[in-house]
């Protein structure tokens, strides 16, 4: 066999190309290598694997997502009290079904019926071919579990046909390997979403990751700058898990902080809402799932499914009332009306009461203190609640037919009442909402202009300050200049009653996105203001910190050091520090969270003459860290 050198390869650099562009190509280079007898087993396994997959998609179709050949089990992996030695000549063969779709049937009588018939065509190819039926809702539900056994099995695989599915499992999985190889003890959640989870898969479909940092515990760098560095090597990770597998579907990754994410659930976000509940998480400590299943059980409040669901509920339960009249008619009308009454609560701003407290919080705040509501309709509500109490605590024995018409006739008239109060009450909140949105981001916009210099700005100003000094020196990309425009002109148009809610609900998400750059941009320049006020020095084999803030100095004795002893001193008029008193991290912390803008620190002679006392003689001051 003849050697190709590095010199062979350059002098033919277009058949080199076309190999490792091909990996058809690169595969059946390979195989040549191979010893004659194994070259021959192998396309013997290629050709029954070929019939398997051509009877299967015969018969199965619409329900099979992938074919793969997987790995020979380890020697240590049998579980019997005997070790079995491993078959050689068994060929082991994933199907991968999607049982989104079966109705007629339970999932595992559906996985049990495949099996038998996938055993059947496969016996007859073969006696050593043994096809393993996996069905999506159980893989999704091993990884529900915490169990990824079989992702990693998937990863190993060869695919003989693919929906797509087995190459999104296989490249998520490596770089969810790749990540917290490095990075493990901040990664949270590691989930695919998209619409491969969501049963809308094609082959060439983006590969959907979302990945969440914990950045609750991060001390040496700002918020901002531990997503910035893990986003870009994660993203890094991803384009080298794609070379890896030789997988070209583009692996599209979402990074975000824990803070970050908490807020978007708080703020009922409708992408993360998306991703909670369709998303399938191939690793997660704990919160995601927890997170999973409060949104299942409508419990993250408030929110729109959950309103959605308060509200509708109330419609489906007196349909149930008409048919079970004397069953459980009294129970149904109950919650009937006490759950979208506590609906309006939540969407007004309130967190969902007790029922004992509802009839009472619906009086003060909407009848007497907003005058959106008549009296008559709470009497309504306390009269159903104080009927059902009397029926659970046993002081009313029956309810007649008639009792029961009556409170369907009034709570039906109670829930029209409830719908027309939903509007009225979305009426304000858009008006508070938009409001709020415009002074927030004036507000942010002045604190971005103060920490560049300039102190004061008229308001009608605002703008064309905002793009001189911002947007044309290249500070902040030009696109926040059409949102701020938009923003303000949209200010305009509601005050003068012509934005529509639709438009208020797209100002409101494009200038989250703007404020969320402006913050992030503070973070940054204050990070390095700040930075500004440090002095790093080294003695012996450690480093020290002194930061200077205003009047007093806080000293940091090793920063490298897990319980850091730090010091604190005033600072002098001729620039040396007084006498120092014990501190802690977090009245440093503190010290640093009320400095808006860092001051100006000019450092004197005498400050060298205290470092030398803190650190000792050897103490060099390093300059560029």
């Amino acid at each position: 066999m003849v050697k190709k050198t590095k010199r062979d390869e350059k002098k033919n650099p277009a058949e080199n190309a076309s190999m490792k562009g091909n990996p058809a190509a690169l595969q059946g280079k390979a195989l040549d290598k191979l010893p004659k007898d194994v070259q021959e087993k192998l396309k013997s396994i290629k050709t029954k694997l070929e019939k398997f997959q051509k009877r299967v998609l015969g018969k199965f179709d619409k329900y099979i997502v992938g074919i793969a050949l997987l790995p020979q089990p380890k020697p240590n992996d049998q579980k019997s009290t005997e070790q079995k030695p491993v078959d050689k000549d068994k060929i082991n063969v994933l199907v991968l079904v999607d049982d989104s779709d079966s109705k007629k049937m339970s999932k595992f009588e559906l996985k049990d019926k495949l099996t038998v018939i996938m055993n059947n065509i496969a016996q007859e190819i073969d006696k050593n071919l043994t096809p393993q039926a996996v069905i999506l809702s159980e893989l999704w539900q091993n990884c529900y579990d915490g169990k990824y056994e079989m992702l990693q099995l998937i990863a190993l695989s060869v695919p003989i046909f693919d929906r797509g599915m087995l190459a999104a499992i296989k490249i998520a999985e490596v770089h969810k390997t790749m990540v917290l190889k490095k990075f493990e003890k901040y990664i949270v959640s590691h989930v695919l979403a998209g619409s491969l989870v969501q049963g809308r898969a094609t082959p060439t479909s983006d590969i959907d990751v979302w990945i969440v940092i914990d950045d609750t515990d991060v001390k040496k760098m700002t918020r901002a700058e531990l997503k910035d560095k893990l986003r870009a090597i994660i993203i890094g990770m991803g384009i080298e898990a794609g070379e890896l597998t030789g997988i070209k579907n583009k692996l599209n990754i979402q990074v975000y902080i824990l803070t970050d994410f908490w807020d978007s659930l708080r703020e009922a976000n409708p992408i993360i809402f998306t991703l909670l509940r369709d998303g399938v998480p191939f690793y997660d400590r704990g919160i995601f799932m927890a997170w999973k299943q409060l949104l299942r059980m409508g419990k993250i409040k408030p929110s729109a499914e959950a309103i959605d669901m308060f509200m509708g509920s109330g419609e489906q339960m007196l349909k149930r009332v008409g048919l079970k009249l004397k069953d459980i008619g009294m129970e149904d009308i109950y919650y009937a009306i006490l759950t979208p009454s506590q609906a309006a609560l939540m969407l007004h701003g309130v967190p969902p009461p007790a029922p004992k407290e509802t009839a009472t919080l619906m009086r003060e705040i909407f009848v007497q203190k907003e005058k959106l509501l008549e009296d008559k309709f709470v009497k309504i509500l306390e009269k159903v609640i104080e009927t059902r109490k009397m029926i659970e605590h046993g002081e009313k024995k029956e309810i007649t037919g008639k009792e029961i018409d009556e409170f369907l006739n009034e709570s039906d008239k109670y829930l029209k009442r409830i719908k027309r109060l939903f509007t009225q009450i979305e009426k304000i909140k858009e008006e508070q909402d938009m409001v709020k949105v415009y002074e927030t981001i004036v507000t942010i916009i002045r604190d971005v202009l103060r920490i560049e210099g300039i102190e004061r700005v008229e308001d009608e100003e605002v703008v064309k300050v905002f793009e001189d000094e911002m947007i044309s020196q290249g500070k902040i990309p030009a696109k926040f200049l059409r949102i701020l425009n938009e923003i303000i002109k949209a200010k305009k148009d509601y005050d003068e009653k012509k934005l529509t809610r639709v438009e208020v609900e797209k100002v409101k998400k494009s200038s989250n996105e703007f404020i969320k750059f402006l913050v992030e941009y503070l973070q940054r320049k204050r990070g390095r203001e700040l930075e500004r006020t440090k002095i790093r020095v080294k003695h012996g084999n450690r480093y020290g910190e002194v930061i200077l803030l205003g009047d007093v100095a806080f000293i940091i004795h090793d920063i490298d050091h897990e319980e850091k002893e730090i010091s604190k001193a005033r600072i002098k008029e001729d620039g040396s520090l007084g006498t120092t008193q014990k501190s802690s991290l977090q009245e440093l912390e503190k010290s640093l969270s009320k400095v808006e803008i860092p001051p100006k620190v000019f450092i004197k002679e005498p400050i060298f003459e205290n470092l030398k006392d803190f650190f000792g003689k050897d103490v060099e001051i390093l300059v560029n860290y």
